[in-house]
């Protein structure tokens, strides 16, 4: 077995799910346990930075490494493009797509195809998206959990896939998926850009955790805790506290969660 089929099998073994023919149960499966095991964090990305200068994507054995010795995840370009490469090596037919947010490209999803339609498959984007999302619809395709609201729209004559994301009912984010396939390489730029000074996930923190029926978001110095359609929100007094309700609901080292976030200035919303 060569180094990348080794990483793969690690992946797998990772994920407790065992290797299958491509099929809808299983992608469903390995995009459930995916969500539910592996968090959107942006710890990792200012640990790397920090201690190693990483500019870039970390590769597959660190993106590996995180998770078994610090329960990391990653954001979107991370958890979205080792999925893609997983899903791909296990024999899907699948498209790295862009994703336009308030920059073109800011986002990246895949897309499967399979049985005659097609699929977004999206773990990076804090959402609860414990299923991959059809694309070929008539009307719009809810998902809801908490305060939140997801709402993917219907293609529209382009072939691109609109997410909006709804917070207490005010539309507060979305993005808008395109279907051309992308090379890793076509990100490269926006990629070694989210790690300027000024960038978004410098400035702020967002963990998120998805479980069938509830979901842990740390954002900044709040903890939100849904299940159905309520949620239980509470706010942390100081970075010291962040640390340790970091650890308990996500398992990171408070330690090494407390000289990450030590250096942050004033914590930006990440939703604006």
């Amino acid at each position: 077995m060569n180094e990348q089929a080794e990483l793969f099998s690690r992946y797998l073994a990772l994920l407790g799910v065992p290797r299958r023919e491509p099929g809808l149960d299983a992608l469903r499966e390995i995009v459930r346990v995916h969500l539910t095991r592996i968090p959107f964090e942006n710890v990792s990305k200012l640990h790397y930075r920090k201690h190693r200068g990483l500019r870039s994507l970390p590769d597959l054995g660190l993106f590996l490494d995180g998770i078994e010795r610090f329960h990391f995840g990653g954001t979107c370009y991370s958890t979205n493009y080792y999925l893609y490469q997983l899903l791909e090596n296990l024999g899907y037919e699948i498209r790295l797509c862009g994703a336009d947010m308030s920059s073109p490209d800011v986002h990246m999803v895949s897309i499967v195809s399979m049985e005659g339609r097609e699929f977004l498959v999206d773990v990076g984007y804090a959402a609860p998206f414990l299923e991959p999302l059809p694309r070929d619809l008539a009307t719009d395709y809810v998902v809801e959990l908490g305060r939140d609201r997801y709402v993917l729209k219907p293609r529209d004559a382009a072939g691109r896939s609109r997410l909006e994301m709804y917070r207490d009912g005010a539309l507060r984010h979305g993005y808008l998926a395109k279907p051309a396939p992308r090379r890793i390489s076509d990100f490269e730029q926006v990629i070694a850009d989210s790690y300027r000074d000024e960038a978004t996930f410098m400035n702020a923190l967002l963990l998120a955790r998805f479980f069938p029926d509830r979901s842990v978001v740390i954002h900044n110095l709040t903890v939100v805790e849904s299940r159905g359609t309520t949620s239980a929100i509470r706010t942390l007094s100081n970075r010291e506290e962040l640390a340790r309700a970091i650890q308990e609901s996500f398992g990171i080292p408070e330690d090494l969660v407390l000289d990450t976030v030590k250096d942050l200035g004033q914590l930006r919303d990440i939703w604006t």
